[in-house]
C-alpha cells in the first residue's frame, strides 16, 4: 500500500489541488481554538499549507515519505517552514509533538481504519494529543445503501487532467465492490499516464475502507472519551440530514 501511495503521489496532489470545499469551515474552527493544529493523514498539504500561511502552527502526519517529500516542498515555497511539523507515520500511533488544540481528519482519510479495534485505539491515541477541551473533526462519507449495493466493480471514468511534469495526459479511473456484511468498500484507483507519443503507463492504488453509520460513530467517539458536539452534513455546516453527502462528526475530548 505505502508503495501504491508513494507511487501516486502526485496523481492525489494534482487530482485535489483545486478542492478547497473543507478550507473555510476547517480555518473556522482553528480561529475558535487558536492552535496548535492537528491534521492526521496530511497527504501533500492541501490544507496543512493554506492553514499555516493563515499563521498557525500545523503539525500533519503521514505514512507517505513522497507525500510529505511534496509537502515540504509546499511549505519552503510559501514561506511556512517555521509553522509546519511534518511526521512520517502511522497516524494512528504516531508520537506526535503536542498538545493540539484542534485535530482534524478529512476526505474519508479515517476509513482506512478497517477494524474497530483499529479505529477505537486511534481515537483514543489521538485524544491524548489534545489538550483537554481540544476538538477533534472527522469528514467521512454518509453511506447510502442504495448506492452501496450498486457497486458491481465495474471500471467507471473519474476525470482526466493534464500533466505537467510530462506534457502528457492523467487518466483517473476507480473500480468499486461491497462487502455489507463487513461495512468495507474494496477499492482501486487507476492512473493512466498517456504520454504525448501515444504511450501508456498505468498505477494502481488498490485500498479497503470500513465506513460508518451515525450512531456507530457517536458510540466510538464516546467510547473513546470524546462528547460529540455537532454532526454537519456538508462543508457549509449545514444540518445533517438523510441525504446528507457528508458526516463530519466534531467532538471535544473530555478532560
Amino acid at each position: 500500500m505505502i508503495e501504491a501511495m508513494n507511487c501516486a503521489a502526485r496523481f492525489f496532489d494534482a487530482d485535489y489541488a483545486d478542492y478547497y470545499d473543507d478550507l473555510p469551515a476547517l480555518q473556522a474552527y482553528a480561529q475558535r481554538t487558536g492552535g496548535p493544529l492537528l491534521e492526521l493523514g496530511c497527504g501533500a498539504g492541501r490544507v496543512l499549507i493554506p492553514l499555516a500561511q493563515a499563521g498557525y502552527d500545523v503539525t500533519g502526519v503521514d505514512l507517505s515519505p513522497e507525500m510529505l517529500r511534496i509537502a515540504r516542498a509546499k511549505a519552503a515555497a510559501a514561506g511556512v517552514t517555521d509553522r509546519v511539523t511534518l511526521v512520517e507515520g502511522d497516524y494512528a500511533s504516531a508520537a506526535l509533538p503536542g498538545p493540539y488544540a484542534f485535530a482534524f481528519i478529512v476526505m474519508n482519510t479515517f476509513l482506512h481504519l478497517t477494524t474497530q479495534r483499529a479505529q477505537l485505539q486511534a481515537l483514543r491515541h489521538w485524544r491524548e494529543q489534545l489538550i483537554p477541551g481540544g476538538l477533534l473533526l472527522i469528514d467521512i462519507f454518509h453511506p447510502d445503501v442504495a448506492q452501496l449495493a450498486a457497486l458491481d466493480g465495474r471500471l467507471e471514468w473519474d476525470r482526466s487532467w493534464p500533466d505537467r511534469q510530462t506534457g502528457g495526459t492523467v487518466m483517473k479511473w476507480i473500480t468499486r465492490t461491497v462487502d455489507l456484511a463487513e461495512q468495507t468498500l474494496h477499492v482501486t484507483l487507476i492512473y493512466d499516464e498517456v504520454a504525448a507519443d501515444g504511450g501508456l503507463r498505468r498505477t494502481l492504488v488498490p485500498y479497503d475502507a470500513r465506513y460508518l453509520w451515525r450512531f456507530e460513530a457517536e458510540l466510538l467517539l464516546d467510547k473513546a472519551g470524546f462528547v460529540l458536539e455537532w454532526i454537519y452534513g456538508d462543508w457549509n455546516l449545514g444540518s445533517f440530514e438523510s441525504d446528507s453527502g457528508r458526516m463530519i462528526l466534531v467532538a471535544r475530548r473530555r478532560k
